[in-house]
């Protein structure tokens, strides 16, 4: 059973310990779905000021929306549009301050001011996104996209 964990140290501790707590929840579960679903939950749970979480899957040449915690979201994106297409086709994060100044971007939820997304890469395979919104403009910095990164391999160990 899980037991949400007070996030009290430094916020490098605070990730550590979130990618510790995915970690456990995603160790004996072979099913992708599930360990997707209890990964957006524990993001959701960790991360402030954010109005969405979640994944998107790469099939059949486009991204198409699996587990998350938020609004109702746009189901399938191209690989050429928005912040989740451009991270998957590049396949490197891309961090945006202002989702207004971004050329394409796709607005499932007109609250949302900025976004991280981070391509979760099973050796050179590309399994999905991880694409995270906030409602305040330049939420996430280095820091996040560092520890972020982390929190996507770690779970691409079990993709």
């Amino acid at each position: 059973m899980f037991h949400a964990s007070a996030y009290t140290g430094t916020r490098e501790e605070n990730y550590k310990l979130l990618i510790s707590q995915l970690s456990a929840l995603i160790e004996d579960e072979p099913n992708r779905i599930a360990n997707l679903a209890n990964a957006a939950a524990l993001l959701n749970q960790f991360l402030e000021r954010i109005n969405w979480v979640g994944f998107y899957l790469i099939e059949e040449g486009e991204l198409v929306l699996g587990p998350f915690q938020g609004l109702p979201a746009c189901v399938r994106i191209p690989l050429d549009k928005g912040v989740c297409g451009r991270a998957a086709s590049l396949r490197e994060t891309v961090r945006v301050a202002d989702v207004h100044q971004f050329p394409g971007h796709i607005a499932c939820d007109a609250a949302s001011q900025s976004e991280i997304v981070i391509p979760i890469l099973h050796g050179e395979r590309l399994i999905g996104v991880l694409d995270i919104d906030s409602p305040e403009k330049n939420r996430f910095d280095e820091k996040d996209q560092h520890y972020l990164e982390l929190f996507a391999l770690k779970l691409a160990e079990r993709m």
